[in-house]
């Protein structure tokens, strides 16, 4: 038994290290010792089927082994900034005012088709509108684009719209949610208003409806029209 726990900790640390040296883009959106921990446990949980003389123990042992291990190391993580970089790594700027950091992406294991394909996915067509990138320890890209090549925002323009609040579905496949219409402080016979000046009359006849704390209903029926209202009241 302990030689399994022990085996268990030398494939984990030796994971992790694989893991890092391949750098961030193998990771996708998980941090470096989560997407181990997932590995190792889909493999360990496949062992005890692997035959019929392989003893259970084999893998439920390995599989608490490895998530009291990786409650710790969240832990620790959390207590202290060397050992979070140590075990996810830091995020890497890789462009830095509007220039290419050849050198940081090499250093993760980044290509330009690799920066190019992860700034499309973020809408981003022309690398030439980027400001900063940053490459976070999940894998993910984050952008901030260009002054002039941002969309316009509200406060730009002096504009204060209104804030709506949570959206809330209130009617799903032709059930109430009354929960959440309390939550919005709204009545049920002040949404049935609603439905009635939009033409529906029973609320099974509602596919969905949403609201906000504004009031603003959305409202669709079985055969796809759309409607709008609006409540008055609590």
């Amino acid at each position: 038994m302990l030689n399994v726990i022990v085996k268990t900790f030398v494939i984990y640390f030796f994971l992790m290290l694989v893991m890092r040296l391949m750098g961030k883009r193998q990771s996708g959106q998980l941090q470096p010792f989560d997407f181990v921990i997932a590995v190792m446990i889909a493999e360990v949980a496949a062992t005890p089927m692997a035959g019929a003389g392989i003893p259970i123990t084999y893998g439920i042992v390995p599989i608490i082994t490895l998530l009291v291990l990786h409650n710790v190391i969240a832990f620790a993580s959390l207590k202290s900034d060397k050992l979070r970089a140590l075990f996810s790594g830091k995020p890497s700027i890789v462009i830095n005012k509007g220039v290419i950091q050849h050198k940081e992406l090499k250093k993760m294991g980044y290509n330009l088709n690799d920066l190019m394909e992860q700034l499309r996915a973020k809408d981003v067509m022309n690398i030439s509108d980027v400001h900063y990138a940053v490459l976070e320890t999940n894998g993910n890209l984050s952008v901030m684009l260009k002054p002039e090549k941002r969309p316009l925002q509200p406060e730009d323009v002096k504009i204060k719209p209104e804030n709506p609040g949570f959206c809330y579905d209130i009617i799903m496949d032709g059930k109430l949610k009354p929960e959440n219409l309390q939550k919005l402080g709204y009545s049920q016979p002040e949404l049935e208003r609603v439905l009635k000046a939009t033409g529906i009359r029973h609320i099974k006849s509602v596919f969905l409806a949403t609201s906000n704390e504004t009031g603003s209903v959305f409202i669709q029926d079985y055969q796809g029209k759309q409607l709008k209202g609006r409540m008055k009241n609590g």
